[in-house]
């Protein structure tokens, strides 16, 4: 009964709270949504994908580092396919809005091209779908989708219209100018293989930096456990070579195949998903707590027996969507 009464006093005040917000600038709100996982007498909701996008400020969070490959994975499964058509059409405009955006925040910043261009072939597979009519017809209001393709338009001539900016010549020091230590620092921190890949194209110090075995060694360890890797190792027959004949490249590929490399390591934030008050949230941010409104509240918990070791799960993308039956 506590928690169903902390989450219906704060799902009412939400709105209130989310308006507030803008007219008095102190008063600033934490993004969060309350998420309703089975409908009951006691709590009776329903999850609406552009209130949870609305109150968790995905719009602002294009232009968050952090959150920009969170809501551009989450645009890229709802442009794939059916799921934007399948959206209320408010819901379509604002995750229209939201690629708008991403579109100006790439332009702005000339980073992340490759995730826009994506986007942008997605766009136009989304138009030229056929399964899109009925009855030669738009599905939904003919004004809506005709709102919709000039907002896609924009996207599409911001995406061409971008050049990439060489930095000026009295600009220092550039990449070429850095020592060979710096550009190996710059290397070990990039968690994905495929950039890895490409990186290795792009300059032949940087080949000669990726070939090296403790790069491939820190990615295996930085995705994989001990134990992973010395399962991979025995299946390899490895476990008895010296670890500097081990080809780590070969056995992170290994590990790839045969484990998949976690989602929520692929972006440096990932939306949360509180159990105590059943509420979506941004890590960086923070949410009102049930325990922080009620402090006796974990010592109930512990005394009724349940484990609050994991109070909180990372929510990737294709997870956040299937709250909303998407």
């Amino acid at each position: 009964m506590l928690v169903s009464k902390c989450i219906s006093e704060c799902s009412n005040s939400s709105d209130t709270e989310i308006d507030n917000e803008n007219e008095n600038g102190d008063n600033e709100v934490q993004p969060h949504c309350h998420i309703t996982l089975k409908c009951t007498r006691e709590i009776a909701g329903f999850n609406g994908l552009g209130e949870a996008v609305r109150r968790l400020d995905f719009r602002s969070s294009v232009r968050d580092g952090r959150r920009f490959n969170y809501v551009c994975a989450l645009l890229r499964l709802l442009v794939t396919g059916q799921g934007i058509t399948s959206l209320p059409g408010g819901a379509q405009r604002l995750l229209l809005q939201m690629l708008e955006e991403v579109a100006t925040y790439v332009s702005d910043s000339q980073q992340n091209i490759n995730v826009l261009r994506g986007l942008v072939q997605q766009l136009r597979a989304l138009l030229n779908q056929e399964n899109q009519k009925c009855w030669g017809k738009p599905l939904g209001s003919q004004s809506l989708w005709a709102e919709h393709v000039q907002t896609i338009q924009r996207i599409q001539d911001i995406a061409s219209q971008i050049e990439i900016r060489e930095p000026g010549p009295n600009i220092r020091p550039k990449l070429h100018d850095l020592p060979e230590e710096c550009v190996r620092e710059i290397i070990l921190r990039i968690t994905d293989y495929k950039d890895l890949e490409a990186s290795a194209s792009a300059w032949s110090l940087m080949a000669a930096l990726i070939s090296e075995q403790r790069v491939w060694r820190e990615l295996s360890h930085f995705h994989f456990t001990k134990q992973q890797i010395d399962v991979i190792l025995e299946k390899m027959c490895l476990q008895d070579t010296k670890e500097r004949h081990r080809n780590w490249q070969a056995i992170y590929h290994a590990l790839r195949k045969m484990y998949g490399v976690r989602e929520e390591l692929q972006y440096a934030e990932i939306l949360a998903f509180c159990r105590l008050c059943r509420c979506l949230f941004w890590p960086s941010a923070g949410h009102p707590c049930i325990v922080d409104q009620c402090p006796d509240f974990r010592q109930r918990v512990q005394e009724a027996g349940n484990s609050n070791s994991n109070e909180t799960q990372p929510v990737p993308p294709a997870k956040f969507l299937q709250y909303f039956s998407l």
